[in-house]
């Protein structure tokens, strides 16, 4: 049951891996300067915190796609967006009807956004789903609640309404995302070039029905959220480590997978953003504490850490 599109460029979607930790180091592009791989090599030192990617198993990400993921290098030379100039701000549109646990899940994905990309944040005024035309919605064929269609809200809602400082715009949906044929659903979809993308919290659980159920929601949508604003920083599918950028086919291996970025992974976020890392770990960490993810805030802290021993 897919959950991710990929399409041919620009377009790209959801959840995938990383990339191998005994690879050659790889040259970089010769108009890079030297720090950045400097910056590589700093963050080559937090692999004792990662692992290689959980057993592949029939219906897996990469058992239907054969991608071949990212280096750092390669990422630099296909000449990614930059949060750069007057492009420092992400903003965040909700689709749908947002109270109660689910505004609470938004908040705290936005704010998340925001420490995890070092960007300032904005919340838009949300899009009703009765106001999107026909053409644009379905009944899910595997089930009787209603679908909006992803790449229709990319081209149509958020592209055209791309602020002028906007580094990205992300849409967060409270319906159901379909691609278009050939698909049954997407937990997301972004694009690598056009600075926009959609994701989805119907499939992360009911957040009203307790608070472990809350917590579990807000980490779905957490992974969901950062997965593809990563991508629309020009940062494809990982492939060799367990990664925030890793595939993920359907809900067991979206939980599967970290919320935190690989080696390769994590220089090309701050090369993107210029975000400090040391200040990016610690409030991470604090942000976990606070919304009792106790896991990703002792690795938070551990990361931190080493990031400093590593100077």
């Amino acid at each position: 049951m897919p959950a991710i599109v990929v399409r041919a460029m620009p377009w790209i979607t959801l959840l995938a891996a990383g990339c191998s930790p005994s690879a050659p180091a790889e040259p970089l592009p010769d108009k890079v300067p030297s720090s950045a791989a400097a910056l590589k090599a700093r963050c080559a030192q937090l692999a004792p915190l990662h692992s290689p990617p959980s057993v592949t198993i029939e219906g897996d990400w990469l058992t239907e796609h054969a991608e071949p993921g990212q280096t750092f290098a390669e990422y630099l030379r296909e000449d990614p967006t930059l949060a750069q100039g007057e492009r420092r701000r992400l903003y965040v549109l909700p689709i749908g009807y947002f109270v109660g646990a689910r505004r609470r899940v938004l908040d705290r994905t936005a704010e998340a956004l925001g420490l995890w990309f070092g960007l300032e944040v904005t919340v838009e005024a949300p899009v009703a789903l009765e106001t999107l035309p026909e053409r644009a919605r379905r009944r899910s064929p595997h089930g009787d609640w209603q679908q909006v269609h992803s790449g229709w809200l990319m081209q149509r809602v958020l592209r055209p309404g791309l602020a002028a400082d906007a580094a990205c715009r992300i849409g967060f949906c409270t319906a159901d995302l379909w691609p278009g044929a050939g698909w049954n659903f997407v937990f997301g979809e972004a694009s690598l070039v056009h600075r926009v993308g959609v994701w989805s919290l119907h499939r992360d659980g009911d957040p009203e029905r307790s608070d472990a159920e809350f917590r579990r929601c807000l980490l779905r949508a957490l992974k969901t959220a950062t997965h593809e604003t990563g991508h629309m920083f020009g940062m494809r599918h990982c492939t060799a480590w367990s990664c925030n950028l890793a595939g993920a086919n359907h809900q067991q291996e979206a939980d599967r997978q970290p919320w935190r970025l690989c080696p390769e992974c994590l220089p090309k976020l701050l090369w993107a953003t210029n975000v400090d890392a040391g200040a990016r770990f610690a409030s991470l960490a604090r942000f976990c504490a606070e919304n009792g993810l106790a896991d990703e805030h002792a690795w938070f802290e551990r990361a931190g850490r080493l990031w400093q021993a590593a100077k």
